[in-house]
């Protein structure tokens, strides 16, 4: 099961830096001009989890797998990319294929490194692609209305339903609302899915400052933090500049480095929980002496659906899930010792996985 968030922002506040840094790779060329990124770039990269070292530790498994999140490089932005500006068509064809966006904004000054409008405003940023993707989502509604509605007066159930979502999104669009602030009933969550609006995907703001800067954040930081609590939304403090240096380096020097700069962990480290949070996933773990290993899932998945995530036989043929928390796991010191204190659980097809749950799953298939 993939998930994906797009990096997306008006060129040169530093994407391609940060996605280079998050990949480990130079698979994106950062340069100083706009479209230096003109093909999506995807990289995958680990969840950071300390819980997953102390099961591999416990279950003294040969091989540790982290859960992964795939990022992908979006060319930049510009004012008029709805109407095609800029290669706007597919960038947003590009936005559209994502899970969430990671929206990213310039909040420092450097005179060698142009901004595309002649200023740093990064809440005026965020404003101006907020408008192009609500601009989008407009006119592709009103197409899609156009294209169903045949099928509505002939009373197609899925048509019904489709313009009934349609209608309900371009209301808070003309009221100056992305769609992703309709509140939707949980019978609906599919379709809504299925329109694939731009606004309804949830925004990340990072907020890309200069390095003396990436412990505290600065004043422009400070303004995107007071935006996005007003929609709702989550922000992070990051330079891509330490980033990409951070890459660079050996796990020893990074450590020296990070302490060098008043930091505790890697920016990256947070963007890439906070991106996990936003999509309201979490982790199981399995264990055993030839792997641990981290699985993603969305919040609120059954056990079928989780042991599916491994092998869709497994789902198939699901007859139950051995469980142990991952507290218990670790206070108990394996799965045999949480047997014999009854701490490991029989889990049929209604259990909803929780997060650290350590599970084997027995199937017929």
């Amino acid at each position: 099961m993939g998930f994906r968030m797009g990096i997306v922002g008006l060129p040169n506040v530093g994407k391609s830096t940060l996605f280079n840094a998050l990949t480990r790779t130079a698979a994106a060329q950062a340069a100083n001009f706009p479209f230096c990124t003109i093909e999506p770039n995807v990289g995958e990269v680990a969840v950071p989890d300390a819980r997953l070292a102390r099961i591999a530790e416990i279950a003294q498994s040969k091989q540790v797998i982290p859960a992964r999140l795939t990022f992908v490089d979006i060319a930049g932005l510009v004012r008029g990319a709805s109407k095609g500006e800029g290669l706007g068509n597919q960038f947003l064809a590009n936005i559209r294929e994502v899970d969430a966006i990671a929206h990213v904004l310039r909040c420092f000054e450097d005179g060698d490194v142009a901004h595309v409008e002649g200023r740093v405003d990064p809440v005026a940023d965020a404003e101006t692609i907020e408008t192009e993707l609500m601009i989008a989502d407009m006119e592709s509604i009103e197409r899609r209305l156009q294209g169903i509605a045949r099928k509505v007066r002939g009373g197609d159930k899925e048509a019904v339903t489709q313009e009934r979502l349609l209608r309900a999104a371009l209301a808070a669009l003309e009221e100056g609302r992305p769609a992703r602030t309709v509140e939707v009933a949980e019978e609906d969550a599919r379709a809504w899915r299925m329109l694939q609006l731009l606004t309804a995907k949830p925004v990340l703001y990072v907020c890309n400052v200069e390095e003396a800067s990436a412990a505290t954040g600065n004043a422009q930081s400070a303004r995107v933090a007071e935006m996005a609590r007003a929609q709702g939304a989550g922000t992070v403090v990051i330079s891509a500049r330490i980033e990409e240096e951070l890459a660079q380096l050996d796990p020893e020097e990074a450590e020296a480095f990070l302490e060098e700069m008043g930091l505790q962990e890697p920016g990256l480290d947070r963007l890439i929980r906070a991106g996990y949070e936003l999509l309201h996933l979490q982790t199981f773990f399995t264990a055993g002496p030839k792997e641990a290993r981290a699985w993603t899932i969305p919040e609120g998945t059954r056990a079928p659906q989780a042991a599916g995530v491994i092998h869709g036989d497994f789902e198939r043929g699901f007859i139950r899930a051995e469980t142990i928390s991952f507290d218990d796991y670790v206070a108990l010191g394996g799965e045999a010792k949480a047997r014999e204190a009854g701490k490991l659980r029989a889990e049929g097809k209604t259990y909803v996985v929780q997060d650290g749950d350590v599970m084997h799953f027995l199937h017929s298939a």
